[in-house]
C-alpha cells in the first residue's frame, strides 16, 4: 500500500473513532462506526493473501451485523423518546439491543468467535490496531449509556468473556491467537466494572492498550508469531525474549507487575458494592490466563542454551527509530503498581 493512501485510510479510522467518542447525536455515532469499519478493511488486507481476505470478510460481516442491531436500537429509542440525543435515559429494549451490538463490536462472549480468527489471519501491525484502537469507540458508547444498561446481561457477558478468554488460550500455539483470547478476557474485566465505576474501566483500558502495544511491538521486533519461534529466539535476542515473557505475565495479572493493578482495583470495587461471588469467579477464571502465560514462560526459559562470550553482547538493547518508544512503554507495562495509592486518592 502506498504511503499517501495508507495515511488517508489511517486518518479516516482515527476520525471515525473520534466522531463516535464526541458525537451527541445517535446518527453521527452510527456514521462514525461505519467510517471506522470501511476504513479498517484495507488495513486488515494490507498484506494481501487468501487468509487476510477471509479475516477481513469475517470482520466486515460481524461489524455490519452489529451496526444493523445498533441502528435498530437507536430507532426503537427514537420511537420511544422522540429524540436523537445520546442521553442516559434509554428505553430498556433499546438498551439491550445497543449493549448486544456493542458487545459484538468488542468481541465479548458469546459474540467472541470472530476475534481469534480475524487476529490470526492478518499481519501483526493490523492485529495491534484491531486489539487496541478498535476497542475505544464501542467502550466509549458503553461508558455513556452505562447507567441504563441491564446489569444481569452485562455481568453475564463479562463472566463468560473472562472464562472463555482463559479456556480458549490454553491450547494455542499461535501468539496472535493468545493475544486475541487475552483481549476477550480483558474486555470481560472492563465490562464487569462498567456498572459500578466507569472511570475504573478507562484505567483498565489504558493499561491494557499500553501492555498490548508493547507486546506486539516486541513480537514485530523479534519476528515471532508462534510459541516455538519465541523459544528459539533466546540465542539471537535474549533481552527481547525475556521482556516479552515478563510482559505476558503482566497481561495475565501477576503481582507485582502493572497488569495486577486494574484487577486488584476492580476486585476491591466489586467487593465494596457487596458483590462477593462476582469478583471470586473473575479471580478464579483469571488464573487460567495466568496459567498459560506462566507455562509459556517456563517452557521458553527451559530452552535457554548455555551462554558464551558473544552471548553477553546480545543482552544490550539496540535502540533504532522503530524502537524509540519501547523503553518507556516497557517500564509502564511492568512497573506501574507503586502508583496504585495515588489512583485511590484521585478516586
Amino acid at each position: 500500500m502506498k504511503p499517501p493512501i495508507f495515511t488517508i485510510i489511517m486518518l479516516t479510522v482515527i476520525l471515525g473513532t473520534m466522531i463516535v467518542m464526541t458525537a451527541s447525536h445517535w446518527f453521527m455515532v452510527w456514521i462514525g462506526f461505519e467510517m471506522n469499519l470501511l476504513a479498517i478493511i484495507p488495513i486488515l488486507m494490507k498484506k494481501y493473501n487468501p487468509r487476510a481476505m477471509e479475516a477481513a470478510t469475517k470482520y466486515f460481516l460481524t461489524q455490519a451485523t452489529a451496526s444493523m442491531i445498533l441502528m435498530m436500537g437507536i430507532i426503537i429509542n427514537l420511537l420511544h423518546s422522540g429524540q436523537w440525543a445520546v442521553s442516559k435515559d434509554l428505553n430498556p429494549m433499546a438498551s439491550i439491543m445497543m449493549t448486544t451490538a456493542l458487545a459484538m463490536k468488542l468481541g465479548l462472549a458469546p459474540f467472541h468467535f470472530w476475534v481469534p480468527e480475524v487476529t490470526q489471519g492478518i499481519s501483526m501491525s493490523s492485529g495491534l490496531i484491531l486489539l487496541t484502537w478498535q476497542k475505544i469507540a464501542p467502550l466509549s458508547i458503553l461508558y455513556q449509556i452505562s447507567p441504563t444498561i441491564n446489569p444481569n446481561l452485562l455481568l453475564t457477558m463479562s463472566i463468560m468473556s473472562v472464562t472463555i478468554g482463559g479456556w480458549g488460550g490454553l491450547n494455542q500455539t499461535q501468539l496472535r491467537k493468545i493475544m486475541a483470547y487475552s483481549s476477550i478476557a480483558h474486555m470481560g474485566w472492563m465490562t464487569a466494572i462498567m456498572m459500578y465505576n466507569p472511570t475504573m474501566m478507562i484505567l483498565n483500558l489504558v493499561i491494557y492498550i499500553i501492555m498490548t502495544l508493547t507486546t506486539f511491538m516486541l513480537f514485530m521486533h523479534n519476528s515471532t508469531t508462534t510459541t516455538s519461534s519465541l523459544s528459539q529466539t533466546w540465542n539471537k535476542t535474549p533481552l527481547i525474549t525475556s521482556l516479552i515473557l515478563v510482559l505476558m505475565m503482566s497481561l495475565g495479572g501477576l503481582p507485582p507487575l502493572s497488569g495486577f493493578m486494574p484487577k486488584w482495583m476492580i476486585i476491591q470495587e466489586l467487593t465494596k458494592n457487596e458483590m462477593i461471588m462476582m469478583p471470586t469467579l473473575l479471580a478464579m477464571t483469571a488464573l487460567l490466563n495466568l496459567y498459560f502465560y506462566m507455562r509459556l514462560t517456563y517452557t521458553t526459559a527451559l530452552t535457554m542454551f548455555p551462554s558464551n562470550n558473544s552471548m553477553k553482547m546480545k543482552w544490550r538493547f539496540e535502540c533504532t527509530k522503530k524502537t524509540t518508544f519501547l523503553p518507556p512503554l516497557i517500564v509502564m507495562s511492568t512497573m506501574l503498581l507503586p502508583l496504585t495509592p495515588m489512583l485511590f486518592i484521585l478516586d
